[in-house]
């Protein structure tokens, strides 16, 4: 009998994606105030660059590990204790920096000054777009009747809490938060997933995870024996991953839920 449902965050419950999107919206479109470019070619440009660079950094092992993303190191801050932490807040400026240099050089500009502006101006404009899917509340109003909810999330803990914090009306849905960040190991690494269940106080059988992510939410569970809800949102197709059901949004995972 089911009795919780483990929930991913980002590009689950929250629009992380929409968020980042709208961020160089407004980022490229300040830079045409100063330079007469194409603000789509910029973006196209400038994320371009950063997912070059970003794995070139020696601390890139541990921000896959925990699952900090590619333009999450955009934003965040990183406040968070400990020497790889450290080392993330020491790599970030010059990161940014350079993302946003070589965006501006594929239009023959070379503005280091203006790139640090624009690299600025994204962290700015992430923190003022924040978006829930339009029908997160009414799920977890749905579920939080009948079942244990718990969050599970990759990430820095700073940065993880700074996003509920901005979306506050999530944060009382959930019995339990786990970031990967504070347990020291992420999605898909069985750990986590146990950790959770213990939490939870529930078997295998007793939870299901719902995530966008296959290979991490969805690989994650199937190693650690969970079922799994993949809310594929763009019609992705998958073949070294199999979740038990899939679906399109995340209105429609109440259905199946009820249905365990």
């Amino acid at each position: 009998m089911l009795k919780s449902v483990m929930f991913d965050l980002d590009d689950t419950l929250l629009w992380d994606e929409k968020s980042i999107k709208i961020a160089f919206e407004k980022t490229c479109h300040f830079a045409t105030e100063k330079y007469d470019i194409d603000p789509i070619k910029l973006e196209e440009e400038v994320r371009s660059a950063a997912e070059k660079i970003y794995p070139t950094y020696d601390i890139y092992d541990f921000v896959s590990n925990i699952g900090i993303g590619t333009f999450e190191s955009f934003w965040g801050e990183f406040t968070d204790k400990g020497e790889n932490f450290k080392q993330l807040r020491n790599m970030q400026a010059d990161y940014r920096k350079k993302s946003w240099t070589l965006g501006l050089e594929a239009f023959d500009i070379t503005d280091r000054e203006f790139a640090e502006k624009l690299a600025e101006t994204f962290a700015i404009e992430r923190r003022k777009h924040v978006y829930l899917y339009e029908e997160t509340l009414d799920v977890l109003n749905e579920l939080k009747k009948d079942y244990k909810l718990l969050m599970l999330t990759n990430g820095a803990p700073s940065l993880q809490h700074e996003k509920l914090k901005l979306s506050p009306e999530l944060v009382p849905y959930f019995d339990h938060i786990v970031i990967s960040g504070e347990f020291g190991q992420g999605k898909p690494e069985p750990a986590i997933f146990e950790h959770s269940m213990n939490l939870l106080n529930v078997e295998k059988n007793e939870t299901i995870m719902v995530g966008n992510n296959p290979y991490s939410d969805i690989l994650g569970a199937t190693r650690s024996g969970i079922d799994s809800i993949w809310i594929n949102h763009h019609n992705e197709t998958i073949e070294d991953v199999t979740p038990t059901y899939e679906v399109k949004r995340l209105k429609d995972i109440i259905r199946i839920i009820k249905s365990l």
